[in-house]
C-alpha cells in the first residue's frame, strides 16, 4: 500500500494526504456543507482566539514574538468578547514574565481559568512556577511562539530553545505545526489540562506559525463550549482554595516524604496521553481530521523516515510529494504531544518498512550526546521492533533559519552522517549535509509574490491587508510571511506572498517569484532581485525615473535579465504621489494599489474598495484625514502605473555586480576584516551563505566597534542641505541628529585650503583664523528632518533646508573629510565640552545606528558618548536601545582615533541594572588591587616622575575627568622607567584597568520602571558611583508599544486598548527618596542646555545617579510626525506633561538647594498636546466620554505634579543662615 491519495477533510475545501492502517477517511457530501468560516490570520491570532473562549483571567507580559496573542486578549476584552462562561476575560499586565507567571499561579489555585502567553527568556523566567503549577495539578495554559534564547546573541527568532528548556517541569507539551493546527489543536490543550489536572505548554513556532498568514478555518464558540467537560471545570473550582472550605497548600517537606509524595504523581501522567487522544477524537469528530499524538504523513512502505515538530512538517510534507512522484518511499511522523512522551503512540505511527529514521531538532544542546527529540526517540524505540533501525540525528532552523525543501532532501539522501547539520555550511566541525539545487514543489498554479520595502514605508503593513483582502474575498488559499533585517526602521523588509487554488504548505521563503516590486529605488543595485522572477513575470519599480533615469541607474545585470526573460516591467513614482497627498514617505497604499492592478486577482474596482475598507480599518484610529489621504493614494496608485517599453539593447547589458560601499584598507584591521568579511555579505542579503569558520574570530559573540560607518545605506528621499549664509554657528542641528549624521568642523586654515572644491565654509566666531562648516553624510541620513526642524536660522530663513538626496550625495566627500580631520581641544576648551554648542565639536561614539528616522532616544545616547565615550561602560537592557544599539552586523558605537570609546554589551531584559553594578564592582575590585601597588611606588619608588605620577594618579583615583589624564601620565612614566620593580611590572600589564572608568547604565521605561525596576531600585540604593539612564519613551517600544507603568493616564497601547486607568509611576520620586541619590528629568527638545548640564552633573555625582529622558517615539503616532519630535519634547513641559528638574544631593552639603525646577510654569493648551498624538486621540474617536474623563484625570495629575515638584524647591531648598 505504497499509494498516496488525496482525500477530503471535514467541512473544508482542502485536500490533505492521509495514509491510515488499511483505510481512507471520506467525508460526507452533508458533513462537507456544515463548513467552519474561513478567515485570514496568523498563528497567535488562531491561538489567541481558541483561549479567549477558554480563559478567564489573563496574566500577560510582552515579548516577542507572542506579545500579538495578549494583544488580541486585551482588544476583544475591550471590545466586549464574550469567552464560553459568558464573560470579558479579565486581562492584568503584570511588571515581568515571572510575575505573570506567578499572578497565572494564583489566578488557578483560587479558581479561575488563567492562560499566559510568553516566548523565549520570558517563558524561562515562568519556569519556577511552572514546577509549582504542574504539582499543584492546576490546569493553566501557557502559549508560546517558540524562540530562540540568547546565548553568545540575541536572537528574537523562532527554534525550541525555549520550550526543551522546560521539558523537565511537569508540564505537558503539545505542538502545532501550523497556522491551521493552532486553530485546531490549541482547544486540546485547554481541555485535556481540566481532565487531566496538568497544567499545559502549548507551543508553535515564532515567527514561522506565530507570524505567518494563512486563511484557514476557524472554530465558533459553541463549538468549543461543546468540546470542554463542564464537570471538570466544576471539580476544578470545587478543588480551589476557598476560605469556607480551606486547606493548606504549598508546605516544605523533609527527606522523608518528599521523595514519595513526588512520585504521587505518576498516574496522572501515565493517563495523560489517552486523555490528550480523547480531545483530538472529539477535534477529529466534529471537523474530519485525523489528530494523532503522532501522525504520520507519507508512503505506507517508507524506508525512510523523519520525526520533527513544529513548522517543519509542512515543508517535509510538501518535499514527501514531490519524492512521492519520483517514487521515493519516504515519510514523517509529526510530534504533536511531546510531553508526557508516549512511546508506544510513536511506535504505533511509524511504518514497519522503515529501515533509517532521522530525528530533526530546532535547538541546540552543546555537550549532550543530541539533542532533547533524538535522545526521547532513542530511548523510546530500544526494546521495540524498531530497536535495531538507525536513527540518525540532525540540527535545523536555529534561528528562524530557513528550513527548504531541497534541504529535506538531502535529509533522506544521507546515510553517512549520523549527527549532522542542514541549511548551514559547517566548515570547521564538517557535520552539514550539502542542499542540491533549490526545488519547486509548490501546488501546481501557486503564484508567488516578494515585495522589498523599507522599514517603517508601510509595505508591511499594506502586504497584510493586501493577503487578507485576497484570502478573504476570493476563493483562493493565501500564505504571507515577512521577513526583515535588524534594523528599527530604515531597514530592508522582504514580504512574501503566495495563493492559489491549493492548500499552501510552503513555510520557506520565496525564491522563484511571479511578482517582484522594489518600493525602493536604493536598492536596484545593493541586492538580486528581478533575478528571482520566473520567466514571463511582472517586476514593478518605485521610482521617479523616466526611461533616461532607467538607462543611468539600472545595472546591467538588472536590464538584460530583464529583456531575456521576458520580464514584464513597470515604474510608479510613489514617493512623489505620497508628498502630493501629504504621506510622506508612507507610500505602502499606493504601491498596494499598483499590485492589485497588475495582478489582476480581483477586478480592479472591487479591489480599490476592498483596499479602502482595509485602510480604514488599519489607519481610522488616526483620524479621518489620514483615512481620505490613503484613500486618495490607492485611486493614485491605481492609475499611475507606468509599463516601460524594454529595449532590445538591454538584452545584451553588462553584469555591473552589486554596489557594495567601498572599504579602504586604511581603517582598523579588526572593523575592515568584520566589513569585508561578515557585514558586507549581511548587508548583501547574503548572510546565509556564510559558513561557520566566518564566525570563529566572533564565536564569544564580540564584534568590533564603528562597524556601522561602513554601512552606506542611502535609504534617505531628502537630506539636509547647509546655507551658511544663514548660519549662526550654534550646533543644535548635529546636538538633535538621532544619527549623527551632521558635523560641525573646525578647520585651521590650511585645513580649508585642502577642502575638496565646493565645500561651503564660513568664518569661525570667537576663533580667529578658523574656519567653520557643516558637514552632513548623504549616505547614513535618513532623512528625519529633525536638524531643519530646531534650525534657528536667521531672519526666519533656515540654514538647513531638506533637499533631493540623489542631488546631493556629492556632498558626502565633504563629509568624508571633515570627519578625517583632528578634533580641535582648543575649540573645545573655548566653547566648554558641557555645553550645546561646546559638546558638538567632540566626536560622537555613537553614530549611523539602525534607530528609527527622528528616533528620541539615540540623540542623548550620542550626547553622553561625546562627554564620557572614551572612557565609559555601557551595560545596555534589551529593548529599543539594545538593537539601534548592537544588531550585527551594525555595531554604532565606535572609537576616537586612540581606539579608545564605549565598551558595550546586552544581557537581558530584567537583569540590566545587576549587570551594569556586576561590571563596576569588576573594575573598582581590580583597581583597589591596583592601587596598593601605585601606593608602593609613592613609599618606595626611586624614579621621581614615577612618584609623582603615582601621586598625582592617587590624588585623582576616584574622579574620571581627571584620572583618566593622570593614567596615561603615569603609564608613560613606567614605560619610561627602566626598574625592574614587580609594582612596574603588574601595573603595565594592566594598564588598561587603571584608569577611573565612566559606568552607564542604558534601557527603556518597560526595563527601568517594570521587568528591571528591583535592580535599578537595588543599584541606586548600594551608593556606588553609577549612571542609570532611562529613555522613556511611556511605552514598551521594542516589542510593539504595549503599556508600561511609565503610561500616562487615558494613553492607549496595546495591553491599554481601552486607555490606561492609573497614572504614571514617579520614579525619579522614588529615586529622590534615598536622598543620596543624583535624579534628573530631562528633555532636550525643551531645553538643550538643561540636558547637557544634567548629564555632566550626574556623571560629575560620586554616588548614584539617575536621569529620566523623555522620547517621543513612533509609536505615539505624532500627527507632526517624528521630524518633530524635538518640537514635541518642547510641547510636552511647556504644556507641562512633562517636567524638567534636577535633585543634586552634593549642593546640599554645600549649603545650597538641592532641587531645581528647571520647568517654568505651564502654558498652553493641554488638551491640544494630548489631541495632537495618536496614542490619545484615539480614544477620543472610539470613546469620547470615556476619553474626556481620562484627559481631565491626566491633566490634573499633571498639575499636581507641578505643585509637587514646586513643593520639592522648598523642601530642599538651602538653609537660611
Amino acid at each position: 500500500m505504497g499509494r498516496l491519495v488525496w482525500t477530503f477533510t471535514t467541512n473544508r475545501d482542502i485536500m490533505r494526504l492521509h495514509v491510515k492502517n488499511s483505510f481512507y477517511n471520506v467525508i460526507s457530501k452533508e458533513e462537507q456543507e456544515m463548513a467552519r468560516k474561513m478567515k485570514t490570520m496568523d498563528g497567535n491570532q488562531a491561538a489567541a482566539h481558541v483561549s479567549y473562549a477558554y480563559t478567564e483571567v489573563a496574566a500577560i507580559y510582552p515579548i516577542t514574538p507572542s506579545s500579538v496573542m495578549p494583544e488580541h486578549i486585551d482588544e476583544w476584552a475591550t471590545e466586549g468578547r464574550k469567552n464560553i462562561f459568558g464573560t470579558t476575560v479579565h486581562v492584568t499586565e503584570m511588571q515581568s514574565e515571572a510575575g505573570a507567571a506567578g499572578a497565572v499561579h494564583g489566578s488557578l489555585a483560587a479558581g479561575a481559568l488563567t492562560t499566559t502567553f510568553t516566548a523565549s527568556q520570558g517563558l524561562l523566567l515562568m519556569i519556577p512556577n511552572l514546577y509549582k503549577v504542574a504539582g499543584e495539578q492546576l490546569p493553566g495554559v501557557f502559549n508560546v511562539s517558540a524562540r530562540a534564547l540568547a546565548s553568545h546573541a540575541l536572537s528574537i527568532f523562532g527554534d525550541h530553545s525555549d520550550v526543551y528548556a522546560c521539558r523537565q517541569t511537569g508540564a505537558a507539551m503539545l505542538c502545532e505545526s501550523s497556522v491551521q493546527e493552532v486553530m485546531d489543536l490549541t482547544p486540546v490543550a485547554h481541555c485535556a489540562a481540566l481532565e487531566g489536572k496538568i497544567p499545559f505548554i502549548n507551543f508553535f513556532d515564532g515567527f514561522r506559525t506565530s507570524h505567518e498568514i494563512q486563511k484557514i478555518e476557524t472554530w465558533d464558540y459553541e463549538d468549543l463550549e461543546d468540546l470542554v467537560n463542564k464537570d471538570a471545570i466544576d471539580e476544578f473550582r470545587a478543588h480551589a482554595l476557598n476560605p469556607n472550605h480551606p486547606c493548606q497548600r504549598g508546605s516544605a517537606q523533609n527527606p522523608d516524604i518528599f521523595f514519595q509524595a513526588r512520585e504521587a504523581c505518576n498516574p496522572y501522567y501515565d493517563a495523560l496521553p489517552a486523555v490528550v487522544q480523547e480531545y483530538m477524537d472529539k477535534v477529529n469528530a466534529k471537523i474530519g481530521t485525523d489528530y494523532k499524538l503522532f501522525n504520520y504523513y507519507g508512503a505506507a512502505d517508507a524506508e525512510h523516515v523523519i520525526v520533527a515538530m513544529g513548522s517543519v512538517n509542512d515543508t517535509i510534507e510538501e518535499t514527501i510529494d514531490y519524492l512521492a512522484a519520483a517514487g521515493k518511499k519516504v515519510g514523517v511522523v509529526k510530534v504533536r504531544l511531546y510531553r508526557p512522551f508516549c512511546a508506544q503512540a510513536l511506535v504505533d505511527a511509524i511504518p514497519e518498512s522503515v529501515k533509517q529514521i532521522t530525528v530533526l531538532d530546532r535547538t541546540k544542546e552543546p555537550g549532550a550526546l543530541g539533542e532533547p527529540l533524538y535522545l526521547d526517540v532513542v530511548a523510546a524505540l530500544k526494546g521495540t521492533k524498531f530497536d535495531a533501525v538507525p536513527i540518525y540525528t540532525g540540527r535545523y532552523g536555529l534561528g528562524s533559519k530557513d528550513t527548504t525543501p531541497a534541504q529535506i532532501v538531502a535529509v533522506y539522501h544521507n546515510d553517512e552522517k549520523q549527527k549532522f547539520t542542514i541549511g548551514i555550511e559547517d566548515d570547521v566541525t564538517h557535520l552539514s549535509l550539502k542542499a542540491d539545487e533549490p526545488l519547486v514543489t509548490t501546488p501546481e498554479g501557486t503564484i508567488n509574490c516578494k515585495f522589498w520595502g523599507l522599514g517603517a514605508d508601510g509595505t508591511v503593513g499594506a502586504n497584510k491587508n493586501s493577503i487578507k483582502i485576497i484570502g478573504d474575498n476570493t476563493d483562493m488559499y493565501a500564505q504571507a510571511y515577512f521577513d526583515y533585517d535588524s534594523k528599527k526602521s530604515g531597514g530592508v523588509t522582504m514580504s512574501h506572498l503566495r495563493f492559489g487554488k491549493s492548500p499552501i504548505k510552503s513555510t520557506y521563503l520565496i525564491r522563484q517569484a511571479n511578482f517582484v516590486a522594489c518600493h525602493n529605488p536604493s536598492y536596484v543595485d545593493k541586492y538580486n532581485m528581478v533575478q528571482e522572477l520566473v520567466d514571463g513575470g511582472t517586476f514593478l519599480l518605485n521610482c521617479s525615473w523616466d526611461m533616461e533615469g532607467l538607462e543611468e541607474h539600472l545595472p546591467g545585470q538588472v536590464k538584460s535579465y530583464i529583456a531575456n526573460h521576458n520580464i514584464k516591467f513597470y515604474t510608479i513614482d510613489g514617493i512623489k504621489i505620497g508628498k502630493e497627498i501629504g504621506l510622506g514617505g508612507r507610500i505602502n497604499t499606493v504601491l498596494q494599489s499598483a499590485f492589485f492592478k497588475l495582478a489582476a486577482i480581483i477586478p480592479e474596482e472591487e479591489a480599490i474598495d476592498l483596499m479602502k475598507a482595509a485602510a480604514k480599518a488599519t489607519y481610522g484610529r488616526k483620524g479621518d484625514k489620514i483615512v481620505q489621504m490613503n484613500y486618495d493614494a490607492i485611486d493614485a496608485g491605481a492609475k499611475q502605473v507606468v509599463e516601460i517599453a524594454v529595449p532590445e539593447s538591454w538584452k545584451d547589458a553588462a553584469d555591473e555586480g552589486l554596489t557594495t560601499p567601498h572599504v579602504g584598507e586604511g581603517g582598523r584591521a579588526d572593523v575592515v576584516d568584520f566589513v569585508k568579511n561578515i557585514q558586507a555579505k549581511v548587508n548583501a542579503q547574503e548572510g546565509n551563505t556564510l559558513p561557520v569558520s566566518a564566525f570563529n574570530d566572533y564565536v564569544d559573540g564580540s564584534t568590533p566597534s564603528g562597524s556601522s560607518a561602513y554601512e552606506k545605506r542611502g535609504i534617505a528621499v531628502d537630506i539636509p542641505v547647509w546655507k551658511p549664509e544663514n548660519c549662526i554657528q550654534c550646533n543644535r542641528c548635529a546636538y538633535v541628529c538621532p544619527h549623527a549624521v551632521i558635523r560641525p568642523i573646525a578647520l585651521t586654515e590650511e585645513e580649508a585650503a585642502n577642502a575638496p572644491e565646493g565645500m561651503d565654509m564660513i568664518d569661525m566666531m570667537g576663533m580667529p583664523n578658523m574656519k567653520f562648516s557643516i558637514a552632513v553624510s548623504a549616505y547614513d541620513c535618513t532623512g528625519c528632518g529633525s536638524c531643519a526642524n530646531v534650525c534657528p536660522g536667521k531672519k526666519g530663513e533656515k540654514a538647513l533646508v531638506m533637499g533631493n538626496m540623489e542631488a546631493n550625495a556629492g556632498k558626502q566627500d565633504f563629509f568624508n573629510y571633515g570627519t578625517e580631520l583632528p578634533i580641535k581641544p582648543e575649540v573645545v576648551a573655548k566653547f566648554k565640552e558641557t555645553t550645546v554648542k561646546g559638546s558638538q565639536f567632540k566626536q560622537p561614539l555613537l553614530e549611523f545606528s539602525g534607530a528609527c528616522a527622528g528616533c528620541g532616544e539615540t540623540p542623548y545616547a550620542k550626547l553622553i558618548t561625546q562627554l564620557f565615550g572614551d572612557r565609559m561602560y555601557i551595560a545596555n537592557a534589551t529593548g529599543c536601545s539594545s538593537i539601534w544599539g548592537n544588531s550585527s552586523p551594525s555595531t554604532p558605537y565606535t572609537v576616537n582615533p586612540q581606539g579608545r570609546g564605549p565598551a558595550w554589551s546586552n544581557s537581558l531584559f530584567e537583569d540590566n541594572a545587576e549587570f551594569g553594578y556586576g561590571m563596576l564592582l569588576a573594575q573598582n575590585t581590580i583597581r583597589e588591587r591596583l592601587k596598593a601597588s601605585v601606593e608602593k611606588l609613592v613609599e618606595n619608588g626611586a624614579n621621581d616622575d614615577v612618584k609623582a605620577a603615582a601621586q598625582e594618579y592617587l590624588d585623582t583615583f576616584s574622579v574620571g575627568a581627571t584620572n583618566g589624564t593622570a593614567t596615561d601620565k603615569l603609564v608613560k612614566a613606567l614605560e619610561d622607567c627602566d626598574c625592574g620593580c614587580a609594582e612596574r611590572a603588574e601595573l603595565l600589564k594592566n594598564k588598561d584597568f587603571l584608569a577611573k572608568k565612566s559606568q552607564w547604565i542604558f534601557g527603556g521605561d518597560g526595563w527601568a520602571y517594570d521587568i528591571g525596576f528591583g535592580g535599578v531600585d537595588h543599584v541606586l540604593a548600594s551608593g556606588q558611583d553609577i549612571n542609570i539612564m532611562v529613555f522613556d519613551t511611556e511605552v514598551y517600544s521594542n516589542t510593539g508599544g504595549q503599556s508600561s507603568k511609565a503610561t500616562k493616564t487615558g494613553a492607549t497601547a496595546q495591553f491599554a486598548a481601552g486607555g490606561k486607568e492609573t497614572k504614571k509611576k514617579d520614579l525619579a520620586g522614588i529615586a529622590m527618596s534615598y536622598g543620596y541619590v543624583y535624579v534628573a528629568q530631562i528633555a532636550m527638545g525643551a531645553d538643550f542646555n538643561q540636558t547637557v548640564k544634567a548629564i555632566a552633573e550626574a556623571e560629575a555625582y560620586p554616588g548614584p545617579s539617575l536621569i529620566i529622558a523623555y522620547a517621543p517615539c513612533i509609536n505615539h503616532g505624532i500627527k507632526k510626525g517624528m521630524s518633530k519630535a524635538q518640537t514635541e519634547e518642547q510641547l510636552a513641559v511647556q504644556t507641562g506633561y512633562w517636567h524638567c528638574f534636577r535633585f543634586n544631593p552634593a549642593l546640599a552639603a554645600e549649603g545650597k538647594s538641592a532641587f531645581t525646577l528647571d520647568s517654568k510654569a505651564p502654558s498652553g493648551d493641554y488638551q491640544e498636546f494630548l489631541n495632537g498624538e495618536v496614542r490619545y486621540n484615539s480614544l477620543k474617536r472610539a470613546n469620547p466620554a470615556k476619553a474626556e474623563r481620562l484627559f481631565g484625570k491626566n491633566e490634573q495629575e499633571a498639575k499636581d505634579r507641578y505643585t509637587y515638584l514646586n513643593k520639592l524647591v522648598k523642601l530642599y531648598g538651602a538653609e537660611e543662615e
